[in-house]
């Protein structure tokens, strides 16, 4: 199944996608629909209201996740450009729901940042509790699979070994469009692009991951129990703006798009903070 939470009239609206149809499922979000006992046979019962696709406006799958956990330097590639080891577990950080956003909404280029990179990242979305969980058990506490863009500042990133605060920034992190189920999705490597007005800085397949996302579910379930919409960002191929020679950021005006075979795309106008906004 593909699941997606939109905007409407009302609020918001969890759906799945059937076809070239947006079909309403009841809970106010993908989140909320998660909760639910059997939300899988929930999800592919449901019969409410239907959107031509074409005419929807996304919200991030689930709007407001309990936890949000990137995983930083996890593709080889990334690794080697920034110049970095091979880490022995996985390099975590977090992020705050304020920063999500819709598939096609403007990222803000923050007035206080002049160096905003991209970071084209397969998301993991939680569907059912783990805790101290084995790999095995992870993988069947994943939901499904999203598209994720860890936009990052770096300037401020870098300001100390801590990186919160260049990942948080409010208004700055896409996701979507949808939730994509394992069934729907198969198994193997994804391919993974992420472009810039048209060009093509990011090009990887996840088959290069170091953690997969069952050992990254596996890991954090350790320390704290992940529960039902919770989103892990499982880390960026190379080709990022701080891993040039010189380095490349965005600017106001461009588009950044990402995309994940299976997964759909995300669009993404950059927009300086205080210009006008679509």
């Amino acid at each position: 199944m593909k699941l997606a939470t939109i905007r409407t009239a009302s609020g918001t609206a969890a759906v799945r996608v059937d076809g070239e149809q947006a079909v309403e499922l009841g809970p106010a979000d993908v989140g909320q629909l998660l909760q639910q006992d059997g939300w899988r046979d929930r999800a592919a019962a449901a019969t409410g209201p239907s959107h031509a696709l074409g005419d929807v406006v996304y919200a991030p799958p689930v709007p407001s996740p309990s936890k949000i956990i990137c995983v930083g330097l996890n593709y080889r590639s990334h690794i080697r450009e920034m110049g970095r080891e091979l880490p022995a577990y996985p390099t975590l950080f977090a992020k705050f729901a304020s920063a999500l956003l819709g598939a096609n909404d403007d990222i803000v280029l923050p007035g206080v940042s002049d160096q905003v990179d991209w970071e084209a990242e397969l998301g993991v979305i939680i569907g059912s509790p783990a805790r101290r969980a084995s790999a095995s058990q992870a993988a069947g506490a994943i939901a499904g699979y999203t598209i994720v863009n860890d936009v990052s500042m770096r300037d401020w990133q870098w300001r100390t070994s801590e990186w919160l605060q260049g990942k948080s920034f409010e208004a700055s992190t896409p996701v979507g469009p949808w939730l994509v189920t394992e069934d729907e999705l198969g198994t193997g490597g994804l391919d993974l692009r992420c472009e810039v007005d048209g060009e093509v800085r990011q090009h990887a397949n996840t088959s290069d991951l170091l953690f997969s996302p069952a050992d990254i579910v596996a890991y954090i379930s350790q320390f704290t129990t992940l529960e039902p919409g919770d989103l892990i960002a499982t880390g960026t191929p190379g080709g990022v703006g701080a891993g040039r020679e010189p380095t490349v950021f965005l600017r106001h005006g461009q588009t950044l798009v990402t995309a994940i075979d299976g997964l759909g795309r995300l669009s993404n106008r950059c927009v300086r903070e205080g210009a006008e906004a679509r």
